[in-house]
């Protein structure tokens, strides 16, 4: 039976499924079949995201589940594609690219998309032979669902299932899918894919699709003079603004920052040679493979600004001109330092603002980058002083302590106006107590690789719910072996 693509259709879990990408014209997709894996097993499942997406409990632990999110089966109304789209990787053009592995099997009735990353070829595929290896799956797995639990917007992680297929990486590893969720995964790439190819008809559909579903506010503005597409960039702009203030806050370098992995919709999308800052270096290069330092987490900010200016020249012949565009795209200049302040200031525990905290931030930042101290582990402490705790637990972070004591007094000088129980609940709900961290993640790699998948299940636990205590897991908050400095994340998974 042919089913419309828009349609709703319910199956025997009373899931409905639709597929409103599918409406857009057959330039943007291909539709296929996922590729179905042997012996399938769950490694890890996240039941706040399944409840998020609409999933009946019991249904989420049955066999069927685990076949259809492995790619060995469909459910009713599900009609998977791969979407086509191009993009600058390393600030080099890089033409065609695509869903080379990532298969989306339809939109649940809650509105969120689902995508099986790993499910096999697909006509974007290039060299690659569409899958993806358990080590990388569960770090987007639990990257996800912790970007979740720190309040920054992200794409999800329903689950990661596994499968002892062999594939070829810089060795032999095992096959693995991970489920992803997403209001959309539509990325800046796809506008470039059409306007590099002069295909002025799909690009304004793109672009009205993308308006009527998600910024219809840009239909009914005056600004620009009522341009529908130039508030469009606004709109983006100002999200990916708040997006890396938030990134920069929590001490998150994500390492391959191209533009076909920007999300339109200001989401964290493609969690690949991610990592969270232990020790504070501004420089620090998360990417083994980015030898030129492009992606470090200082050059955040900016990158996604220039990423925006090649949305905006993507989005140029819409918009008209080219005065028009970067006014739109100034946006960014403004919402990033004071998002960004915003959320130093939480971290703080300042509620309200004052002409001197931009120096105070700077002076702390300056105090950390001199001796590198671990981010979380200071914030997390700082918060706990304000909470009772002594602070020398913090001063202990300093070698030269005295240093920092100048910071010090400048701080308690600025909270002499705030109350210290509201400042110290504000910075605990802001400076979180566990964070992933890479060696925590390859620990509970290691463990799956064994088919003992306790430490993923242990790491989602904590990083659901981040800025809780938990007590009697306080060696996940710790400070990072010497080891850890010596595991290389790259772009391979």
């Amino acid at each position: 039976m042919n089913i419309p693509s828009n349609a709703m259709v319910a199956d025997e879990s009373g899931l409905r499924w639709r597929n409103e990408f599918a409406t857009l014209p057959p330039k943007f997709f291909t539709r296929l079949q996922p590729t179905p894996l042997p012996d399938p097993y769950w490694v890890g499942r996240s039941n706040a995201a399944a409840q998020q997406l609409g999933l009946e409990a019991e249904w989420f632990l049955s066999s069927e589940a685990l076949e259809v999110f492995t790619g060995n089966a469909l459910l009713p109304g599900m009609d998977p594609l791969a979407s086509v789209y191009s993009g600058h990787q390393f600030g080099v053009w890089a033409g065609q690219l695509g869903d080379g592995r990532a298969i989306m099997l339809g939109q649940s009735e809650s509105g969120f998309e689902v995508q099986l990353k790993g499910a096999g070829l697909t006509p974007y595929s290039r060299m690659g032979d569409g899958r993806a290896v358990l080590r990388s799956s569960i770090r987007e797995f639990l990257c996800s669902e912790a970007m979740q639990g720190l309040g920054i917007p992200t794409t999800r992680a329903l689950c990661v299932t596994g499968s002892d297929a062999r594939v070829r990486r810089e060795e032999i590893e095992t096959a693995a899918v991970v489920t992803r969720t997403a209001t959309s995964f539509i990325r800046f790439g796809h506008f470039e894919h059409f306007w590099a190819g002069d295909k002025l008809d799909e690009l304004r559909t793109l672009a009205d699709f993308v308006i009527d579903r998600f910024y219809p506010e840009c239909r009914l503005t005056d600004r620009f003079g009522g341009n529908a597409y130039a508030a469009f960039l606004e709109a983006v702009s100002e999200r990916t603004a708040a997006l890396m203030a938030q990134w920069q806050a929590v001490g998150f370098c994500h390492g391959v920052m191209n533009t076909d992995n920007m999300s339109i919709l200001g989401l964290t999308i493609d969690y690949g040679p991610f990592q969270f800052l232990d020790g504070f270096n501004p420089r620090h290069i998360c990417n083994h493979s980015d030898t030129g330092g492009r992606y470090a987490y200082n050059q955040q900010p900016s990158v996604a600004y220039w990423n925006l200016y090649c949305l905006g020249q993507s989005l140029l012949p819409l918009i008209g001109e080219k005065e028009t565009a970067l006014a739109a795209l100034e946006s960014y200049q403004a919402v990033f330092p004071r998002e960004f302040l915003g959320r130093m200031r939480a971290k703080l525990g300042l509620p309200d603002a004052q002409d001197g905290d931009l120096p105070l931030v700077e002076g702390l930042l300056a105090v950390l980058r001199q001796e590198q101290t671990d981010w979380t582990i200071f914030w997390r402490r700082l918060s706990q002083h304000m909470a009772g705790a002594d602070v020398q637990t913090v001063r202990d972070l300093f070698v030269d302590a005295a240093g920092f004591d100048v910071w010090l007094n400048l701080f308690i000088d600025r909270h002499a106006s705030v109350p210290r129980a509201a400042a110290a609940a504000l910075m605990l709900q802001s400076n979180p107590k566990f964070v992933l961290r890479n060696h925590l993640g390859q620990k509970a790699i290691e463990a799956a690789q064994r088919k003992d998948y306790s430490g993923v299940a242990t790491l989602l636990k904590l990083l659901e719910t981040p800025f809780e205590e938990h007590p009697g897991f306080d060696d996940y908050a710790g400070f990072p072996p010497d080891w850890a400095s010596s595991i290389e994340i790259s772009c391979s998974s």
